[in-house]
């Protein structure tokens, strides 16, 4: 009878174990990556981070975070055939999005909502609406949208900057249109560098399942405040593989407020050119591995104002630890032009700290080329041997990011000298669309070119 009994619960532990390490998994096509006057009422940013002592329970997160992440439909007009005037609608993609303030404002990703037609929202209570987009960086890959309502469910931003490796997370979003899917982690990284479209990147990398459908989606602490958007995963199948990555939310909530505010994003620059300290010879005489050494200055730019001088190497910003390029843009993309900055290097084998404001980076898009340009330093232009010029930024399309045109000198459009951002702006809104395009250039091998895009 003992044995009879054993044999029993043997049989029914086996059984639970089987049932519990059965997935369902359902697949579909993949989708992979990448004004108003009045601010949303946001709740303030909470400094706090998990205590070491405290358990990871993630209900009450998880309860709040339901509420307030939303399924996003991208709906396109297209022609039925070649050779019908007639119309149908076809569902271009699916994502997720973040309510931010109880009248309706969501976060999500550009790659969820570009080229749409017709947005539409799906509240976790089911409820529907047609959003309409507010603005977009589709550098940071960061979109805001409004819906006609009031008093949602929304989530508060937290201090991404405060957020420590190794702290629990959850992501919560709508992968393979399962809707209000939440997915526990941990942050296996800050800081992170994919290289994306040429533009040094700086996300927050978990191992919280991500998969297709999550992107725009929440990534939360354990008190249930936004610190990130999920925004990518690395995988050679499109599917999760224990790599996701998500824009952190300082830079994402700085974004959302300068469109509010001005319409765009204010992108701020110390105005220094440098490498990463553990890159640079050792004949160079630097004694450290973290941090950015600056190899040139900008004239007139902050930091050239307030002190900084080629060779200095820094090491924090506001008391943020510098260790690698990817720290510095992400800590700097969280500001705006005016701010100020407290810069910590080393200098001589000695700590100085310098207080710079940050200038504006002005950069103005080429789009009927593909080109994005901005001001060329009086060093830059000197190098090249020419007096004036815009300098190339990054290519817009496929095709223009692999001529890898980066540093690239215009010095004229349609034959007329530019000098900075604003002569080009203006060269482009006065020509006729569709005219062909001359643009004269100098490569950073120093050759000058001429091409006419038809």
């Amino acid at each position: 009878m003992k044995r009879f009994t054993s044999v029993l619960m043997i049989s029914v532990l086996s059984g639970i174990l089987t049932l519990g390490g059965y997935v369902l998994f359902i697949e579909e096509d993949n989708v992979f990556i990448q004004e108003s006057e009045v601010l949303p009422d946001y709740t303030p940013v909470n400094l706090n981070s998990l205590p070491a002592d405290v358990n990871a329970d993630f209900t009450e997160a998880a309860n709040k975070s339901v509420n307030a992440v939303v399924h996003v439909k991208n709906v396109a007009t297209v022609r039925r055939s070649p050779f019908s005037s007639s119309t149908t609608q076809a569902l271009q993609g699916a994502g997720s999005g973040v309510i931010i303030s109880p009248d309706g404002y969501i976060v999500t990703n550009n790659h969820v909502i570009q080229k749409a037609n017709q947005l539409q929202v799906t509240l976790n209570n089911n409820q529907s609406y047609m959003a309409e987009v507010i603005g977009t960086d589709p550098k940071t890959d960061i979109a805001l949208l409004k819906i006609d309502a009031e008093d949602l469910d929304y989530l508060p931003f937290g201090d991404s900057d405060n957020a420590r490796i190794g702290e629990w997370v959850l992501a919560v979003g709508n992968p393979f249109n399962l809707t209000s899917t939440v997915t526990a982690g941990i942050i296996s990284a800050k800081s992170r560098d994919l290289g994306m479209d040429s533009n040094v990147s700086s996300f927050i990398q978990t191992d919280a399942a991500v998969n297709p459908g999550n992107s725009g989606g929440a990534l939360v602490n354990i008190f249930g405040e936004l610190i990130g958007i999920n925004t990518a995963i690395t995988s050679q199948t499109g599917t999760y593989v224990g790599y996701a990555f998500a824009v952190p939310s300082n830079n994402a909530r700085k974004i959302v407020e300068d469109i509010l505010e001005y319409g765009d994003v204010q992108q701020g620059i110390l105005g220094i050119r440098g490498v990463q300290a553990a890159n640079v010879p050792r004949d160079y005489g630097v004694k450290v591995s973290e941090g950015i050494y600056v190899d040139q200055v900008e004239e007139g730019s902050g930091a050239d104002k307030a002190g900084i001088r080629s060779g200095d190497v820094i090491t924090k910003l506001d008391n943020v630890e510098i260790r690698k390029f990817s720290d510095l843009t992400g800590y700097i993309g969280s500001k705006r032009p005016n701010d100020v900055v407290n810069v910590q290097v080393i200098r001589d084998g000695n700590t100085r700290e310098f207080d710079v404001t940050l200038t504006k980076y002005e950069v103005f898009q080429i789009k009927a080329i593909g080109l994005e340009v901005t001001n060329a330093t009086p060093i830059e232009l000197k190098q090249k041997n020419v007096p004036n010029g815009v300098k190339i930024t990054r290519g817009l399309t496929p095709q223009m990011q692999n001529e890898q045109l980066y540093g690239t000198i215009i010095t004229a459009i349609d034959n007329i000298p530019v000098k900075n951002v604003g002569d080009v702006e203006r060269i482009m809104k006065q020509r006729s669309t569709g005219d062909p395009i001359t643009v004269t250039f100098v490569t950073p091998d120093g050759e000058k070119q001429k091409y006419v895009w038809r």
